[in-house]
């Protein structure tokens, strides 16, 4: 659906994309995740057809999205970060219009009753609140059943209701055959949502692949559960695979670390109960999305 090749793109002296090869492939949901100033905005932007590569190559649905920008349109949604509707145009009046620039738009009225929209529909734009503002840019993006929909943060500055009810709605998207790119800054959101997940730094693609193939790194796993205090942990040890520790980290919460894989898990709930040991609050910690983002891309604050 989309296809990026050494990318590249200035803005005067400043290389905002560098060489940067991204896929994104049909029916999923693609989050495309960088620190600020990392590039991801303007190779969706170039995706989009906003703005024009100084190298490299760009293909969206196997069109140029610049050359053949007028028989993308009509198959693409775009959602941009601010802007694209006039500020004095109100809520429902601007959505009515950009599902007429449709053959077979959605039902205008279910979408904003499903969007909250309902309540502000003859209000001007710029005088809804951000969040209002957000779910009808959401609106006008999938208004018009695209096969393939940009989404540039799309919950950013919504409460936590219309955050899940956005969520649902890509996930309708997706099990109706469209694909979705995603760019947030929310590591939860792309956990819940992605199917893929690029993220770039200093204009390229850092990493990419599933959130499980991201997070599987990190062979320190660990497991952790609570129990009675003072268990004999140099027996527990020998019951376990080699290399595996084990901590009494406070008296009764208790640490195992090594390779934890469903029988590690099986011998330390034997070995429990063996002992007559109620092991409880037992978890499986893994990296996260966010801990894999931050080694990848540093934890300094970026401008």
């Amino acid at each position: 659906m989309v296809q990026v090749r050494g990318l590249v793109k200035r803005y005067g002296a400043r290389t905002a994309v560098n060489g940067l090869d991204l896929t994104v492939r049909a029916g999923t949901v693609s989050a495309v995740l960088g620190p600020n100033g990392a590039g991801k905005t303007t190779t969706i932007e170039t995706c989009e057809g906003y703005r024009r590569p100084d190298a490299g190559t760009v293909r969206v649905l196997g069109l140029d999205p610049v050359k053949d920008a007028a028989r993308l349109r009509p198959r693409t949604g775009v959602m941009l970060q601010s802007g694209g509707v006039y500020s004095g145009a109100r809520a429902e009046e601007m959505l009515r219009h950009m599902a007429a620039l449709h053959a077979n738009p959605l039902d205008v009225t279910e979408l904003i009753e499903r969007l909250g929209l309902g309540g502000c529909g003859r209000t001007a734009y710029r005088r809804l609140s951000g969040g209002q503002q957000q779910r009808l840019s959401l609106a006008m993006a999938v208004v018009g059943r695209p096969e393939l929909v940009f989404l540039d943060e799309p919950t950013a500055g919504l409460d936590p209701q219309a955050r899940r009810s956005t969520w649902d709605l890509v996930r309708e998207l997706r099990a109706d055959g469209v694909t979705t790119v995603l760019t947030t800054h929310f590591m939860d959101e792309a956990e819940e949502l992605a199917d893929d997940v690029a993220i770039v730094d200093a204009g390229q693609v850092v990493a990419h692949g599933t959130v499980e193939e991201l997070c599987r790194g990190g062979a320190e796993n660990t497991l952790r559960f609570t129990g009675r205090p003072g268990l004999d942990l140099g027996s527990l040890l020998k019951a376990l695979p080699d290399g595996s520790v084990a901590a009494e980290l406070v008296p009764g919460a208790y640490r195992i670390g090594g390779t934890i894989d469903p029988q590690l898990l099986a011998t330390v709930t034997t070995w429990c109960a063996q002992h007559g040991v109620m092991p409880e609050r037992i978890s499986v910690e893994r990296h996260t999305l966010e801990d894999v983002f931050l080694e990848l891309t540093g934890k300094e604050l970026r401008p």
